[in-house]
Formats: C-alpha cells, structure tokens, sequence
C-alpha cells in the first residue's frame, strides 16, 4: 500500500537493496539542506511543523532505533521494542540546538551503521518478528522494518525539502 502522503510503497523495494538504498541518505540530505543556511535550516514553517534540522535529526534518530530494533529481532523470540517517542524526542533531545554540518555528518553515520546491520541479514533474519510499537503495536517481520526505514528517510527528505520552500517563500 503506497504512502498516500508521498507515494511511497514499501512492497517494492527489494531486500537486498535495502543497505544500498538507507546508504543514499546522507549525500541526499546533505544534497538537500546545501546552502540552506542555519536560520532557514532551524526555521519552523509553522509551529506545528518541524524544521528541515529537525527533520534531519530525526531520521538520524529513526535510523539509530531501527537499526536497535533489527538487532534485537536477532537476539530476542518476539521481542516488544519501545515507541520511539518521536514528538517527545525533538524538545528532550534538544533537536533546534545542533548545527547542520554536525547533524548531517552524524546521519551519514547512522544510516551506514544501520544499513550494515541489514546488510548482514540472510533468510532466516528478515523473517525474525518483533512487535512494533507504532502505529499501534503489532508483529512485524525484519523486512517490513527494513522497508519501513527506507520510507522513512524517503518521506523525510520530501519533508526537508518541501519545509525548506516553505520557509524560502514565506516573508
């Protein structure tokens, strides 16, 4: 079923490109925040709606806990892996307070290390089930997680770029 909000469909995207594809994220996102500067980086289009930084450390975030989540399936039957606390996450976490170099170095780093768990994985390891916590909590398969991730960091680049026209345009 494709992401009504932007087209993403987790069903395509083959197992074994998987690594490759959570690799692509750091030069596009940097790609996408060049030259965006600090303040329209931090800029908020609306109070409701992050920031492109915030964005941008949140999948840096998202790529870290998946990766956790991966592992665990490995080492535990079934295990029950803890919400990620996503809105939580921006004001404990500081997100408006690290610079875009920094975050965006740092995503290039989480998502190698996530995609080397992946990348590991054989047969047997995609099929491992763990209960995901969100929407609501339900068992899911490591592939499903691996192709979740992957639309993650493709819906957060449309969300990076599309808040960074936002912010362009507004006066």
């Amino acid at each position: 079923m494709a992401c009504p909000e932007c087209g993403f469909s987790d069903e395509v995207v083959a197992l074994d490109t998987i690594a490759g594809r959570l690799r692509s994220f750091g030069p596009r996102f940097r790609d996408a925040l060049a030259g965006a500067g600090p303040a329209r980086a931090s800029r908020r289009p609306e109070p409701a709606v992050w920031s492109a930084l915030e964005y941008a450390c949140h999948i840096r975030d998202v790529f870290l806990i998946q990766r956790e989540r991966a592992v665990l399936a490995q080492v535990e039957d079934n295990p029950r892996t803890a919400r990620m606390n996503r809105d939580e996450r921006v004001a404990a976490c500081r997100y408006d307070a690290h610079a875009v170099p920094d975050v965006l170095d740092q995503l290039a780093v989480a998502a190698e290390l996530c995609a080397t768990v992946f990348e590991g994985l054989d047969e047997a390891a995609w099929a491992r089930r763990l209960v995901y916590p969100w929407p609501a909590p339900a068992e899911r398969d490591v592939a499903w997680v691996g192709r979740h991730t992957v639309h993650e960091g493709e819906h957060h680049l449309m969300d990076v770029r599309r808040v960074l026209a936002a912010v362009s345009a507004a006066p």
